[in-house]
């Protein structure tokens, strides 16, 4: 075929549904090969075009990345997109674009066309444009014509509910994953999390710390404060676990980074500081076990199949799906403070240090 710029369009061969197809620039099988869509043999027809909607936090990022295992079952010829405040997150791999939450993609996005359509997310932006965008199915949340979150069909009507009543909530008994499973119409099955550990950049590591090698993350971002354990227990507890032969590494943001400080000389441990997203990332993969509250650190370490102590004292604690990696320690007192920014009985003091201590023996004994 003649592929001449004066050819008009209608005498060229052009598959617009091929997966290699970007529409604006050369495919890589035309850079690599020269090979035109005539005769190509890469030729990949795309069936189903997927949008997946789920912004953030950069934890549930990573805790819907299950889903995709499935995606990939049931849709053998899909292309995937994903919209998300945190693109890092999401395996390249397995997605076939990855897009930030950004205008330039949002307005795209908005004359854009899809299959199947699944929101996730019940923030209103993330809801207005699943109404916005056009799909021949839409799953999960969106905005109804009080401008609110609501169900797009039945399968979203006990994750929407759990998300509108405490009572709900609590009464719960289902994990994360098997939730957005059933929104999707599909069965939970153990499907694992999908999380690079970023070995490719070649971070180096100054740890002369022993095996094993337990990872404190000691912050619990800013939006619940009440589920922070307190300084002095982190620090008593990185004592004996370094008295028992451990290797103790002391993780945590900018927020904890003064903290992180004191724990660390106060208690022998190694604090490297802290790091961007992948890096931090690859810096928990340096440790066999991580004690942590709730939070993005949880799922890092679940994905990366590190044994792990949940501290939860807020949450319902059914919606943590461990993949028998560890084991989750709530306060010694009953406490009604749910969802709560402060919590009037302090209740994370419950959580004792020996208990922590033991817990962490008995999940460092099956290493």
């Amino acid at each position: 075929m003649n592929t001449n710029i004066m050819t008009p369009i209608k005498d060229l061969k052009i598959n617009q549904d091929c997966r290699h197809f970007k529409g604006d620039v050369p495919c890589l099988p035309h850079k690599r090969e020269n090979v035109i869509c005539e005769t190509c043999p890469h030729y990949d027809p795309i069936k189903e075009r997927i949008l997946i909607i789920k912004l953030g936090a950069a934890g549930d990022v990573i805790r819907t990345t299950p889903l995709l295992r499935k995606l990939k079952q049931v849709y053998p010829a899909r292309h995937i997109t994903w919209l998300t405040q945190s693109p890092e997150l999401v395996p390249a791999d397995w997605v076939d674009q990855i897009l930030s939450f950004d205008l330039k993609n949002i307005v795209a996005l908005q004359a854009s066309q899809f299959d199947l359509l699944i929101n996730l997310d019940k923030d209103r932006e993330a809801c207005a444009l699943a109404n916005q965008i056009a799909a021949r199915k839409k799953q999960g949340f969106g905005l109804n014509q009080f401008n609110r979150c609501y169900p797009l069909d039945q399968n979203a009507e006990a994750k929407f509910l759990t998300g509108v009543f405490d009572s709900a909530n609590k009464a719960n008994t289902k994990s994360y994953p098997q939730e957005i499973f059933e929104i999707c119409g599909f069965e939970f099955q153990g499907e694992k999390y999908i999380l690079s550990n970023f070995a490719d950049r070649n971070y180096q590591w100054n740890i002369s710390e022993p095996k094993p090698i337990v990872g404190l993350n000691t912050g619990c971002g800013g939006r619940w404060p009440s589920r922070l354990w307190p300084e002095r227990n982190w620090i008593e507890l990185a004592r004996q676990l370094k008295a028992q032969g451990n290797g103790v590494l002391i993780l945590g943001g900018p927020e904890e980074h003064e903290k992180n400080l004191r724990i660390a000389q106060q208690s022998g441990a190694t604090y490297l500081g802290h790091f961007p997203l992948p890096q931090f990332i690859n810096l928990v993969d340096q440790c066999d076990l991580i004690v942590t509250a709730v939070t993005m650190a949880t799922h890092i370490a679940i994905g990366l199949g590190k044994k792990i102590v949940l501290f939860n004292n807020i949450f319902n604690k059914h919606e943590f799906e461990l993949y028998g990696l560890g084991e989750i320690l709530e306060p010694a007192i009953k406490c009604d403070c749910f969802f709560a920014r402060e919590c009037p009985h302090h209740s994370m003091e419950h959580i004792y240090v020996p208990t922590v201590l033991t817990t962490c023996e008995r999940l460092l004994s099956q290493l």
